[in-house]
């Protein structure tokens, strides 16, 4: 169950809003087990915010936030049987400032920014099993962007800075129920894990959009560094190119871009530290790299009269250093990891349907493959599963992402002027679950 209540108050050159929404559920649809036992959350936020136009070309914006989920850890059938009840948390503030200046009918300058504050809780109970584990991380950040917009005669232009800086917070700790789940020498109960890390990631970019006749070209260059556990910076490039053929009413696209992506900053402080030396001697110590790769795409879109359309796309994007996460057991604790490669590729075709007489709708289907490559680095691998992830060192398997086949439709029917009638349905072959 849901609700949602909105308010908006306009006089003048001011606006002020305020929401307020909830959920429940007690069935949740991506469980860290196949058995979904105890499955309740709920789910709250609050929001206000505030909008001025000093001027008519400065506009102001601010606006606050504030989360909150509560839900329990799905057991297994053993845990379920042993009484045990793990719930987790999440708590967030977020506060978010806009500002915009028209420099001129071709120009504006446009600046942003957000200070945001993020808890993180687990909590066990004493029939927990095969390990009691308590969490309490935390992260503050701050997010600062500047750009400045030029329209010249074909050319649109746009250039900036960006910084996001986090300041980690982490604490863990566990006691062990069953030590037959655990290699020999594990300790029971060691001291907690505590530990703070600072993330800064400052970037820099600049892209042209160009109108050429039947041409439009867009291109952009993007610089990146990322200083956690790593310091590393990379430069990404991105193209895209299409052509209009109206005699044929036809429009043919393609794009290569370069990506960079930071690791995720979820519990990654542990994984590098010395304190998992004292659970057990054989870990692997390799933080994360940041994943950098290559996407292609290509495709056309095709008009029939003005009653049909038909969008078809081709793509595949190869990842280095492929970014994906590993599970406490089933605690719902994740730390990141980064498997060699991945290569995913695949299709997409719409058809949609603007005006029929009455009836207008879409119909679409995708084909996705995706595969990663062994080794991975990174995560919380102790004893056994540290030699594991050690030894395998080939070998490929199909991520999370590999659903062969997606099939959506929509219909609508204008029965009358103020009644319609709809329908839709979607299929989907299914992902992996491991």
């Amino acid at each position: 169950g849901s609700f949602f209540a909105q308010l908006r108050y306009v006089r003048g050159g001011n606006a002020f809003g305020a929401s307020v929404a909830g959920s429940m559920s007690a069935h949740y649809l991506n469980p860290v087990v196949p058995d979904n036992y105890t499955n309740r959350g709920t789910a709250g936020d609050f929001s206000i915010n505030y909008e001025r136009e000093p001027t008519q070309n400065d506009r102001l914006s601010v606006s606050f936030r504030h989360e909150i989920s509560r839900f329990e850890i799905p057991n297994e059938l053993v845990q379920e049987q042993a009484g045990q009840l793990q719930t987790g948390g999440n708590f967030e503030s977020i506060g978010t400032i806009r500002y915009q200046h028209i420099i001129s009918p071709d120009s504006l300058v446009a600046f942003a920014g957000m200070v945001r504050d993020n808890a993180n809780d687990l909590g066990s109970n004493l029939d927990s099993t095969p390990i009691i584990a308590t969490q309490h991380n935390g992260f503050r950040e701050g997010y600062f962007k500047s750009a400045y917009s030029l329209h010249h005669k074909t050319q649109e232009l746009k250039g900036g800075v960006e910084a996001d800086i986090a300041l980690l917070h982490e604490n863990f700790s566990y006691s062990i129920t069953d030590s037959t789940r655990f290699d020999a020498g594990t300790p029971v109960s060691p001291s907690p894990f505590l530990a703070s890390g600072l993330d800064i990631e400052p970037s820099a970019f600049i892209e042209d959009l160009v109108r050429i006749g039947k041409w439009t070209v867009s291109a952009g260059l993007r610089w990146d560094h990322y200083q956690l556990l790593l310091n590393q910076g990379a430069f990404s490039p991105r193209i895209s190119i299409g052509r209009s053929l109206p005699s044929l009413n036809m429009v043919l696209h393609a794009s290569f871009d370069h990506v960079f992506q930071t690791p995720s900053f979820e519990n990654i402080l542990v994984t590098i530290s010395q304190w998992i030396n004292q659970i057990n001697p054989s870990v692997l110590h390799l933080p994360v790299q940041p994943s950098k790769g290559n996407y292609y795409e290509g495709g056309l879109t095709q008009a029939f009269r003005k009653q049909m359309s038909v969008d078809a796309n081709f793509y595949r994007r190869d990842m280095g250093n492929f970014a994906d996460d590993n599970q406490l057991l089933n605690t719902g604790l994740s730390y990141p990891v980064a498997f060699e490669k991945s290569v995913i590729y695949g299709a997409e075709a719409k058809l949609s349907l603007v005006r029929l007489g009455k009836l207008s709708g879409y119909a679409s289907y995708s084909y996705m493959v995706g595969n990663a490559w062994f080794p991975v680095t990174g995560g919380l691998f102790l004893g056994h599963d540290a030699l594991a992830a050690l030894s395998q060192t080939k070998g490929h398997f199909p991520n999370s992402q590999d659903q062969r086949n997606t099939l959506r439709m929509r219909l609508q029917y204008q029965a009358a002027s103020r009644i319609w009638f709809g329908c839709g349905a979607t299929y989907g072959s299914g992902l992996p679950f491991a």
